[in-house]
């Protein structure tokens, strides 16, 4: 009797983790910011990428790191895309969360009124809108601070906000002249500043510090930095999907990389916080490249180690296991 009771919630178990030919899941539900690393979903549920696994694909928006650490604790979607850093600290908590790809290598930097800043020491003794406190991009910014010497406390007077485009706002409306944003919210606010009638209102905006270069240059490197990417929540547990979400995911990044123009259109029909020609504008400028979990674990521990060195809750306090990289 033990033997077929056994047996039978096995068959359960395989039956529920693998999609019988034809059978298709009633829907996937996929959560992320309006940044760069959502983008490409948007293009997967405009052409129906993944209609052979599953009916619907629903996207859910997340504004700020607290709807992003509610919805992963409470598993509310099947895959998230998110900072690399969140996904840790989320997996070191106990959260069922693997990583399954890094797709953003590259998104920050300042943006100023004064063409003159051309460093961050040129911005030492300045008021600096930054977005996300404790969270990516503040703690990359401030480690960079850093590692040149400068006190982020003491050198600088910090005005944290709840988004960039809130930075970004408060740049178009003379709130203040200097700040750390995320791509598209560079190339919108740019041209923004640009436009009428926001221009009689907003001088003109100038890109400055490339925290990557930065980057690149204080820890010798190439510049990349492994930022965000997408990762898969316990509820989902068919292989099959994830796999078929990787390939469709890597198809739309090449598409959104490739078709600048149409890409600003199709995001704007979801995000339409979002400015079409600032999206367009800032593929160019962003480091997007889809690279696997497993191959990108070397840049991971690299990048999370220099987090921890300054603050090791921002990775959760310790390094991820290798579990935490999906395929390991």
């Amino acid at each position: 009797m033990k033997n077929l009771v056994y047996g039978f919630f096995t068959l359960i178990i395989l039956t529920t983790n693998s999609l019988v030919a034809g059978e298709k899941l009633d829907k996937i539900v996929i959560s992320g910011p309006f940044a760069s690393v959502s983008h490409p979903i948007l293009h997967m549920i405009e052409t129906n990428a993944l209609e052979d696994v599953a009916d619907k694909i629903e996207f859910k928006l997340w504004k700020n790191p607290d709807e992003l650490r509610a919805m992963a604790i409470k598993s509310d979607v099947d895959f998230i895309a998110l900072p690399t850093n969140t996904a840790a600290i989320l997996n070191n908590k106990g959260v069922d969360i693997k990583l399954l790809n890094v797709s953003v290598w590259g998104i920050l930097g300042m943006i100023s009124r004064d063409s003159t800043m051309k460093s961050l020491k040129d911005f030492k003794g300045k008021k600096i809108a930054v977005p996300f406190r404790a969270d990516m991009p503040d703690i990359v910014f401030k480690q960079l601070l850093k590692k040149e010497g400068l006190d982020p406390k003491k050198d600088f007077e910090l005005v944290y906000v709840a988004s960039p485009v809130d930075a970004m706002q408060m740049l178009i409306m003379r709130r203040i002249d200097h700040a750390l944003l995320a791509e598209p919210a560079i190339s919108m606010a740019l041209r923004k500043t640009k436009s009428f009638p926001v221009s009689i209102v907003a001088p003109d905006l100038y890109r400055s510090v490339d925290l990557q270069e930065e980057w690149g240059k204080i820890f010798g490197t190439n510049g990349d930095v492994p930022e965000a990417g997408i990762a898969v929540l316990g509820r989902m547990k068919n292989e099959h999907v994830i796999k078929r979400f990787q390939e469709e995911y890597a198809k739309s990044l090449s598409w959104y990389k490739a078709n600048q123009k149409e890409a600003g259109k199709l995001v704007v029909k979801t995000l339409d916080m979002l400015n079409q020609e600032g999206v367009s504008d800032s593929i160019s400028h962003a480091r997007l490249k889809n690279i696997t979990a497993v191959e990108a674990k070397k840049d991971l521990e690299f990048f999370f180690n220099i987090l921890k060195e300054e603050d090791p809750k921002s990775i959760g306090d310790k390094l991820p296991k290798d579990s935490f990289y999906y395929g390991l």
